[in-house]
This record gives C-alpha cells, structure tokens and sequence, in this order.
C-alpha cells in the first residue's frame, strides 16, 4: 500500500492502491446540483481525475485551478476533481474562482470514489491528495498518489499522461 502523510505524519488510505495497467473501478459520486454520476458516465473518454481534500485550501485551489487552465487545451480529455467537500461548497468555489472547464464532483455522501481508488483518508475522512488518468476503455494509463497531502502533485507529468491517453 501507499505510504502517505498528512503534515508530516502518516494516515491509513482505505482501500486497494490502483496501479497503472488496472481496469478502473466504477464509483458515485455527486454533481454539485446533487446529481449522480459514475465512471459510466465518461464511457469513451479519457479522463484525467484530480483529487484534493478540499478545494477551499490553498494547494487544492491551485491544483484545481491549474487543471481548469490545462483543460481546455486537452481535445478528448474530460477533467474531474473529486473531492469530499459538500456539493453546495464546490459549487460557491467554483463560481468565485470561475471554473468552468473541468467538473467538480463530491464523493461527501458515500466515501465511495475514496475507498474504490484507495484514497481515503481513514483519520480525517478525507480524500489524499492523487491524480489517475483512466483512458477511453476504463484502463489506468497514469497513477500518482502525492506521498505528502499537502504538496502539489507533478502536473507536467500528469498532464503528458492525458495527452498520451488521447
């Protein structure tokens, strides 16, 4: 499993850790106007899925932010955040930030994205800080689990898997 810390001290992540090469694990999660949606729902599309603890801090918006950015040079790349902020939260962030290229989503109801892709926070029931890029057939094609929840992941990286995924 992951070794991952929160502040310099180590959490327990729920869940399997995913592997490049893996079939991705279907989940729910919410839409900021409550509506669910599945890895189903991006059939056929490359997906690049960001995942913070919470948008309203300041490494999560930026990595979000920078995302939004990147999104929109990405032709057949649809770009998920998941986090466990409240829907109705993410929806006042994204307006105030004026995110509108990438899709917020909450796995707040159920932790169901968390433990399926083995990010669940155990202690804080928080999301660790990842990136998984999942190609137009639902395989992993790029997996990054940040070894400290509060350092930035290598968007560059993350970024060149999506474009190779496409």
């Amino acid at each position: 499993m992951v070794n991952v810390t929160f502040k310099q001290e180590p959490v327990t992540l729920v869940g399997n850790e995913l592997k490049v090469g893996d079939q991705a694990p279907d989940f729910k999660v919410l839409t900021n106007d409550l509506e669910e949606k599945s890895l189903a729902d991006y059939k056929g599309k490359i997906k690049l899925i960001s995942v913070v603890p919470s948008v309203d801090t300041g490494v999560c918006s930026i990595q979000t932010n920078r995302f939004n950015a990147e999104a929109q040079k990405l032709e057949n790349v649809h770009v998920l955040t998941v986090s466990m902020d409240l829907p109705f939260a993410q929806k006042r962030w994204r307006e105030v930030n004026n995110v509108e290229s990438l899709q917020l989503l909450s796995d707040h109801r159920d932790a169901d994205f968390g433990e399926k892709y083995g990010v669940l926070i155990k202690e804080l029931r928080l999301l660790a800080r990842s990136i998984f890029v999942v190609d137009s057939s639902d395989k992993v094609t790029y997996v990054e689990y940040v070894p400290e929840v509060s350092d930035h992941p290598d968007y560059d990286k993350a970024l060149e898997a999506a474009k190779q995924a496409e």
